[in-house]
């Protein structure tokens, strides 16, 4: 028996199957560009079939009607049926506060789940429809969500409460909620699992930084603060979104630059971070670590501003933690990047934080270890699996479902 995983995004659908017995990638690809010219399937399997091809794909509907045409191809599918298919997990983006762990999907989670459209508008609407297309293409076949969101619902109320007036959460649940959950639990159990060491008995400072980025404190398996927060947008400086910002920045350009309210959101949104610092029309770190290479004092600037946020949530979450055990370094700058690792531990030597150079040069896909023998914390740099993680979830939900019956 297989379990698929779905990715719904507003103009794509990432899927990947799983054995449900070993936990091993089958089959996977995406779907791209749906709705509009040039949609795109991508697909690979295990057999070493890697396809793309070009085919309109109106809707979301339409591009997993595409998948399991794919899964089931008597030359390169790798299913005879989509009745081997023993679930379906979800990754959905916002789950508030009454999501704290992975569901069946029912008539009142789809509900809980569009309650929070105005908290996640660009996620959770196309994470329904993806449930929806299961539902008429795989019907009968058990789903099940999976939340960002989930992750951080640990977080005690004075790490998640604003300095607002209180009723504006008991009404509104205006409150941080965090993302990147699903990768954070994940990265943190592996840690675990890999220095041999209960998850429960580790204080880790886990730093996803990709395109989005954020840190997690995490204090024997709990998050306990996260800097994500309402939104995606606070926290890190990210690839296009500002992160931290004194709020009356907002004002300031809505009176003098005449920019209204959707403007303003995408300037911070779009316009900022890597891209608007660096100057140089990319958020790629790659295209401005060379730019910086090449002499742009503006881009090495962006760099600086970059990594020194890192460093600082790195700190604040040591000392809430009353300190570290470990430091986690996952997603695709994380694991991609020495410079940023670097950067972001350079001068934390006498917190008995401190980088091996060689070890954080290599660049195997692999969980290791890059601090110094002189460190007393553990630098770990950890590939990210946030499919594989959705998986396990749903397994573990299923499994628990069957012993209760």
């Amino acid at each position: 028996m297989y379990i698929l995983i779905i990715n719904a995004g507003s103009s794509s659908v990432k899927f990947t199957l799983f054995s449900k017995e070993t936990v091993e990638v089958i089959a996977g690809g995406l779907v791209e560009r749906i709705g509009i010219r040039g949609t795109t399937t991508h697909y690979r399997n295990n057999k070493g079939n890697d396809l793309s091809d070009e085919a309109r794909v109106a809707d979301t509907r339409e591009a997993v009607s595409r998948i399991i045409e794919l899964l089931t191809d008597p030359e390169y599918g790798v299913i005879q049926s989509k009745r081997q298919i023993a679930a379906i997990g979800h990754r959905v983006v916002h789950g508030g506060e009454k999501m704290k762990f992975a569901k069946l999907v029912t008539e009142k989670v789809k509900a809980t789940i569009q309650d929070c459209y105005e908290l996640a508008p660009l996620h959770n609407p196309p994470n329904i429809e993806g449930i929806n297309a299961c539902e008429v293409h795989l019907p009968n076949i058990p789903q099940v969500a999976v939340f960002d969101t989930a992750f951080h619902n640990s977080l005690p109320d004075y790490a998640y409460l604003y300095g607002l007036p209180y009723h504006l959460y008991a009404e509104d649940k205006i409150r941080r909620y965090g993302f990147h959950g699903t990768s954070h639990q994940y990265v943190c159990q592996t840690t675990a699992a890999f220095i041999n060491v209960p998850l429960t008995e580790l204080k880790i400072v886990s730093c996803h930084l990709g395109n989005g980025c954020s840190i997690t404190a995490v204090n024997r398996g709990q998050s306990i603060d996260t800097s994500m927060g309402f939104t995606p947008l606070e926290g890190l400086i990210m690839g296009t979104r500002c992160g931290d910002l004194d709020p009356a920045i907002v004002f300031y350009l809505m009176k003098h630059k005449k920019l209204d309210p959707e403007k303003v959101n995408r300037l911070l949104n779009k316009q900022s971070g890597l891209l608007g610092l660096a100057g140089i029309e990319s958020s790629d770190l790659r295209d401005i670590i060379s730019a910086m290479a090449q002499g742009n004092t503006q881009a090495e600037t962006a760099i600086k501003v970059f990594a020194y946020r890192i460093k600082k949530y790195i700190g604040a979450y040591t000392f809430a933690m009353g300190g570290v055990d470990a430091i986690v370094f996952t997603a695709g700058i994380g694991e991609n990047s020495p410079l940023i690792r670097e950067m972001a531990c350079r001068g934390l030597e006498d917190l008995g934080i401190v980088i091996h150079p060689e070890k954080n040069a290599g660049r195997e896909k692999i969980c290791r270890e890059i601090q110094d023998n002189a460190g007393k914390v553990k630098i770990l740099v950890v590939p990210t699996d946030e499919e594989k993680a959705i998986a396990l979830q749903v397994i573990e939900l299923l499994a628990t479902e069957t012993s209760e019956q």
